[in-house]
């Protein structure tokens, strides 16, 4: 009795019906048997097919509110068990049934029953059935394993990867998918494959070489044009979305773009259902996640891309004001889109012809066709106050901080003459820049109360000051003129105030106060914001009365000692995308900011406050602000060496440009810059009017400032047979600025007076050196401006053939296909300049003067293979080495390949070791370790490579990685290969490592 009652409060809520099927699903199950470990089996097909029957007939019933009923919570474990019994069987004539039970099953169940280890048992079998010829089984798989992988929490992610790594799906999912565009199958079959493949992609990157480097895969978009319906559409946008995010795939992508692109353009119309355009637009936004990329995809479809944007910005920006929940991701997509305009480019000109300033004015105001009607009949102050109230009534404000960064970059990249092209539109642009400032200022009266409130404020403040920003320093004098009016004129009543406000969050981050202390976010506000106040002379004068001089230079100062690293991305929510964030291979984000964003601002104030005393001619030492002049020279000139973002480096010589200092100093320049004072190499003699004479070097002048040559004509000798040739300068030039010239040619860098900076911009200009030229006006770098590089690489080419003077040979005697494209000689060799290379090796530098033979020899054999000589010499005339990056194309290589890829760098480790050339022995040395750190199974080559070239100290981080195997290793035999003392370094390694004193156990 007690058994029946508690068996009937256990079935409590549970129908008869369902009890009755339960009871019939045991009885099938009975027909076969369970194991010790509880697995069931059952090898007759018929009883496979009852159970099947009887799983279908007990799984129909599940409610949402008996799912968790402990009868059908224990049933779906047997289930499980079952079912991956009969799923391992692989009995073809069941196998398409049983697919169909699984993928019934798993949309049932709630996420957190697909937790289980029989759950991952069951996905393994799922995943070996993509691979089955039956095309219903092949298809049901790959739909059931879609679902599972929308339901499995991220927890799960390791043992997906392995089940799908060793049942090989994506391979057979790609061969689906290319199965289905070859062939007549259905549609279905093509979507499911597609489907899953790019929602795998997506979760692991680490799949995504073996697809987009398929050729045969990247012709999937023909699918389009055979098969309209929409669902096939998304799928392949979302495949083609998830290769984009891998930076090496986009480019792939995009290598012969044209069908690609032209594809994705006809989705976005709006012809198409919303999910087609935002699956096209987000396709186009992964695209162009990098500056190339963006700039490759503009140069084959720049104008019909403008206008797709254009086109569904417009057509949102005409509904009424609460938009459709079906329309807002397209509308999201597409202003994320049009973000480019953050880089330079032809697209520019389209957004502006396309109207893109009342598209934003029609996004931000919802009565802005009132307010455009009243134009004429409005004064200054009643437009001020329609504005603001606009601003204020308007509802979509999670659509403002993209109209911001959209406004920005159209700024920050506006041509000058941008006056004569707006024609009938300065109403629009007014009210446009009227709007920035508005919320510009808005924020910052917010910002203010954000101890009492919350950082929300913060989000739309920092897309509007730097909109504010990119207008008040843009290059186009009437957008400058427009932005800083009408900042003036909003500012008036709250100038002071909300100066001393910025200038104390400042102060309040470096006293280090714990009550209050400012977040980054709401510090990158501060100083863009001050760099904001600083474009107006009035407001540059009262930070300075402010003391804001001492404060930027002591938090430079605080900076530079306690460096924040912050990618604008992690700060700001409208740039967090959780589909992007999944991208690879992205060397960098190619912002011009990059993650040094307080120091550039930074870097922008001071240079303003600093223009502010050159131009009441005082020295900026004669400040306020406490610094020592020379140390702080000294910094800003490691800002400029080291590899900080643009912003900072174009900044800090800016700054640089105030204390009489002009240029980029670097490693390279520092080098080449010595060989001015010395006429034994030189070839060219500058002459001037007054037979004052310059001797140089021709292969300097040629590739840093050939204007300073005679146009169209080879230089002459002044003898048959003299090595020297002559130029004779123009009267215009004299004696001091050719000399300061000259400073910059040959090292990037020069000090000048005021005197001499005259002179110079003269002469710059006419010698087309632009970057110098600017420097010496001291503008405002323009935004996205490029570092000038000092860089002699076009002397190895065809340009600096007729002037080389020497041949240097490699070891490898022999090279498939290798031809010389300047002389017939056979040995591989590269032709080179002995200035060059005497800058760059003492070594050389005394060979070459020693009267030895080599001294003489027009060739000289470098003990390298040819891959290490190359690398050699590009580091000669650019200071770069040519390194491999750690993306999927390297985790891809064989073992073998990545060896052939390290070695040249352990040879140029012993050259320059023997050549005592330590800069490039520090690089070479990075590399190699990186790439065994990166690849730890190199370790036993390297390891013997590195003892063979005598460089023990690499060979000891190759022993420190092969420590935690070495037992393994000894096992394989693998140790016997390697000489008595190298296997010697390896068992101390490990020795060390099990006693915890070593570097990797740490």
């Amino acid at each position: 009795m007690r058994s029946s009652a508690a068996k009937a409060e256990n079935n409590r809520g549970i129908s008869a019906h369902v009890i009755t099927l339960h009871k019939r699903l045991y009885h099938a199950l009975s027909l076969g048997s369970l194991d010790s470990k509880g697995k069931w089996h059952c090898s007759d097909i018929e009883a496979q097919r009852t159970v099947l029957r009887s799983m279908d007939a007990f799984l129909g019933c599940i409610t949402s509110e008996t799912l968790y009923h402990p009868l059908i919570k224990d049933s779906v474990v047997v289930i499980f068990r079952a079912l991956e019994s009969i799923l391992a069987l692989k009995r073809q004539s069941v196998l398409s049934m049983a697919s169909k039970m699984v993928a019934k099953m798993v949309n049932i169940l709630p996420s957190t029953m697909l937790q289980s280890d029989h759950a991952l048992d069951l996905i393994f079998h799922v995943a070996e059935l993509i691979a089955s010829q039956q095309l219903e089984v092949a298809m049901s798989s790959a739909t059931t394993l879609n679902i599972i992988l929308s339901k499995l929490s991220f927890r799960q992610e390791r043992k997906i990867l392995e089940i799908l790594k060793e049942t090989n799906a994506v391979g057979y999912l790609v061969n689906n998918v290319k199965k289905s565009c070859n062939s007549d199958v259905p549609i279905e079959y093509f979507q499911e494959n597609a489907y899953v493949l790019s929602k795998i992609l997506w979760r692991w990157p680490s799949f995504r070489f073996s697809v987009w480097n398929d050729s045969k895969f990247l012709i999937v978009e023909d699918a389009i044009h055979l098969m309209s319906e929409n669902s096939v559409k998304i799928a392949v946008l979302q495949l083609y979305s998830t290769l984009a995010l891998c930076g090496q795939g986009a480019e792939k992508l995009l290598e012969d773009g044209a069908a690609l692109l032209q594809m994705m353009l006809h989705c976005m119309d709006s012809s198409n259902i919303h999910s087609v355009c935002m699956e096209a637009f987000r396709l186009a936004r992964c695209l162009a996640l990098t500056k190339r990329g963006c700039l490759k995809m503009i140069s084959i479809s720049c104008e019909p891309l403008v206008k797709a944007i254009i086109g569904a910005m417009d057509e949102w920006s005409l509904q009424s004001e609460k938009l459709d929940k079906n329309q807002v991701p397209v509308l999201l997509e597409a202003c994320r889109l049009a973000s480019i305009t953050r880089w330079a480019g032809d697209h520019h000109f389209y957004f502006w012809k396309g109207g893109v300033d009342r598209l934003l004015l029609n996004l931000l105001l919802n009565d802005y066709n009132k307010i455009h009607q009243l134009q004429r009949d409005l004064s200054v102050n009643n437009l001020m106050i329609m504005v603001k109230k606009g601003l204020n009534e308007n509802s979509q404000l999670f659509l403002r901080p993209y109209v911001w960064d959209i406004l920005g970059g159209l700024a920050a990249n506006c041509a000058e003459n941008f006056n004569h092209e707006i024609n009938q539109n300065e109403f629009q642009l007014n009210v446009l820049i009227m709007c920035a400032c508005f919320s510009f200022i808005d924020s910052i009266g917010k910002s203010r109360q954000i101890f009492q409130n919350n950082l929300a404020h913060l989000n739309e403040g920092e897309s509007a000051a730097r909109a504010v920003l990119m207008m008040v320093y843009s290059p186009c004098k009437y957008i400058a003129s427009l932005a800083r009016s009408m900042l003036c004129r909003i500012l008036k009543s709250s100038s002071e105030v909300y100066a001393n406000y910025l200038l104390e969050t400042l102060n309040m981050r470096l006293s280090g106060n714990e009550f209050g202390l400012p977040g980054d976010l709401q510090i990158l506000v501060c100083v863009m914001s001050l760099a904001c106040y600083c474009s107006l002379p009035k407001y540059r004068k009262l930070i300075i009365k402010l003391q804001g001089m001492k404060t930027i230079v002591a938090f430079i100062r605080w900076w530079l000692n306690n460096p924040i690293h912050i990618k604008r991305a992690s700060m700001v929510p409208h740039l967090r995308d959780p589909f992007s964030e999944k991208r690879c291979c992205f060397l960098s984000s190619e912002e011009w900011e990059g993650d040094d964003m307080l120091l550039l601002f930074s870097l922008w104030i001071f240079a303003e406050l600093l223009y502010h005393y050159v131009q009441r001619r005082i020295h900026p030492s004669d400040s306020e602000a406490d610094f020592d002049e020379a140390l702080l020279i000294e910094k800003l000139e490691e800002i400029c060496r080291e590899s900080r973002s643009p912003g900072s480096r174009w900044y800090a010589a800016h700054v640089l440009s105030y204390f009489g200092l002009f240029g980029f100093p670097s490693k390279l320049g520092k080098k080449i810059g010595k060989l001015l004072a010395e006429n034994e190499l030189s070839d060219v003699k500058l002459c001037l009017v007054n037979q004052y004479v310059v001797y140089v070097h021709e292969v300097v002048l040629m590739f840093r400032c050939p204007s300073l040559f005679p146009p169209g004509e080879s230089l002459r000798k002044e003898k048959s047979g003299d090595a020297i040739k002559t130029v004779n300068l123009s009267a215009q030039v004299d004696q001091d600025s050719l000399l300061k010239l000259l400073d910059y040619v040959y090292s990037g860098y020069l000090r000048a007076n005021d005197e001499l900076i005259k002179k110079l911009k003269i002469f710059a200009r006419h010698c087309k050196l632009e970057a110098l030229f600017q420097m010496l006006c001291r503008k405002n770098p323009r935004w996205g401006a490029p570092i000038p590089r000092f860089d002699l690489s076009r002397a190895l080419g065809p340009a600096g053939y007729n002037i080389s003077n020497l041949l240097l040979e490699s070891n490898t005697t022999e090279l498939v296909n290798w031809k010389c494209d300047n002389c017939s000689a056979v040995v591989p060799h590269l032709h080179v300049h002995k200035v060059i290379l005497e800058s760059g090796c003492d070594y050389l530098r005394a060979l070459f003067r020693s009267d030895m033979k080599e001294s003489y020899s027009q060739t000289i054999k470098v003990p390298l293979s040819w891959e290490s000589l190359n690398k050699l010499v590009s580091w000669f005339y650019s200071d770069q080495l040519t390194i491999h990056n750690f993306d999927c194309i390297w985790d891809n290589m064989n073992l073998e390949k990545k060896i052939q890829e390290v070695k040249p760098y352990i040879e140029l480790c012993w050259l320059a070791e023997f050549w005592l050339i330590e800069d490039l022995h520090e690089e070479c040395y990075k590399v190699v370790t990186s790439s065994l750190y990166s690849c730890r199974d190199m370790s036993t080559k390297i390891i013997q490579i590195a003892a063979d070239f005598s460089q023990w100290k690499l060979a000891q981080v190759a022993a420190d990685c092969m420590a935690p195997m070495y037992h393994n290793l000894r096992k394989s035999g693998e140790l016997d290969a390697l000489d008595n003392d190298v296997a010697e370094m390896v068992r101390a390694a490990s020795v060390r490592f099990f006693q915890g004193g070593h570097p990797l156990a740490e």
